[in-house]
């Protein structure tokens, strides 16, 4: 009898565990949010996942629950996991990938390096931050902030005024010094229920407009000391908030060589698409693997290099699928990923991976590849 894996929510990253997953013997339903999603081909109901009434009923048939996305309620998730049906990862762990007050406060538990940080609930607490720190800070929205949105940096109180002045009773924001870094890594780590860990390669990432745009694996100029202590820490937060599944540490490297833990994604993330084609097993498959217990799969590099571009937006002027031929045929050494998705300015709507022995060749083949679909 197969196995059988069930995804709450439809984007793309539901999308892309499909293949390992019926490769491995697996099956994937998956919960998508609304029609002609992403992983459509994989989604068996159409519903709410805010509804526990409804998340209960696509779980009764299969054997483990995961997501494409945090925001899952932790009413929902706790439903489930009364129910006796498997989570992965559960509601204690999701919990600090739900709220950042939470996590940065459980990280300080755990001793991890991270920004200064504060929370606030009036102009007074910003103000006595920002002159705290040089006059200047990134002001965050807890809850639901990806992509660079719910976040702001600040010089005065007035420019987070509007979120002060819209706060419930009790409620916070986070506000963080704004760290001087050179640049921005990430650390992912594979956990299953049973205790096994996998590390990756540590990566680096380059944003644009808060957008995720390029990766590079492994990050150049890494030497054995940095990789050590990101795997480090991503083993620590992983063990430490009992993650399962695959796990992102966002990371800022300051210039005293310094690693600060910026955000944490509990699930496949952006910054390993790469390993799609650039790692033995990749973070898709070694996702399932991890949340049915079984054991991981090899997180070795196939090649010196890889990288991954963002396709953001798409064509203007017609489909991805109108330029498949173009690119395939001047650029037959890289992999292209697309998610489904119609062209939006800013949208991901896929990805390029390239691998080799020589780092400009493969960045150049990615980007390359890339601008196809760009008009």
């Amino acid at each position: 009898m197969s196995l059988r894996v069930g995804i709450v929510g439809g984007g793309q990253l539901a999308r892309m565990m499909i293949a390992p997953a019926v490769e491995l013997g697996v099956e994937v339903s998956v919960l998508a949010e609304q029609p002609g999603m992403a992983a459509e081909l994989a989604a068996s109901a159409v519903g709410d996942y805010r509804d526990a009434a409804t998340v209960l009923a696509f779980a009764k048939n299969v054997d483990v629950v995961t997501f494409d996305h945090e925001h899952v309620p932790q009413e929902v998730l706790r439903a489930l996991v009364d129910a006796g049906i498997a989570v992965h990862p559960g509601p204690d762990a999701l919990r600090f990938a739900q709220d950042k007050l939470e996590m940065r406060a459980r990280l300080a538990e755990l001793g991890m390096p991270q920004p200064d940080w504060a929370a606030i609930s009036d102009a007074a607490g910003l103000q006595s931050f920002l002159d705290a720190h040089g006059g200047r800070a990134v002001v965050k929205t807890p809850r639901g902030g990806y992509d660079g949105k719910g976040v702001r940096v600040v010089s005065t109180t007035d420019e987070a005024a509007d979120w002060i002045g819209a706060l419930d009773d009790g409620a916070q924001l986070l506000v963080e010094e704004l760290v001087d870094f050179t640049r921005e890594l990430a650390q992912q780590v594979a956990r299953r229920p049973s205790g096994e860990v996998a590390v990756y390669p540590v990566v680096e990432t380059v944003q644009r407009d808060g957008v995720c745009a390029e990766v590079i694996a492994p990050a150049p100029h890494a030497g054995a000391r940095l990789g050590r202590v990101a795997a480090g820490i991503g083993t620590t937060i992983a063990e430490g908030l009992g993650v399962t599944g695959m796990l992102a540490v966002e990371l800022f490297e300051t210039a005293d060589e310094r690693l600060l833990v910026n955000e944490l994604a509990m699930r496949p993330h952006n910054s390993g698409h790469w390993s799609q084609d650039g790692a033995v097993t990749g973070q898709f498959e070694q996702h399932v693997r991890a949340v049915l217990d079984l054991p991981l799969g090899d997180t070795a590099p196939r090649a010196a290099w890889a990288t991954m571009i963002n396709i953001l937006g798409g064509p203007a002027t017609d489909s991805l699928q109108s330029r498949f031929a173009a690119v395939l045929a001047e650029h037959p050494s890289v992999k292209v990923h697309t998610y489904g998705k119609a062209p939006r300015p800013g949208r991901k709507v896929g990805h390029v991976n390239a691998w080799g022995e020589d780092l400009d060749s493969v960045v150049y083949e990615a980007r390359a590849a890339a601008a196809f679909f760009e008009d």
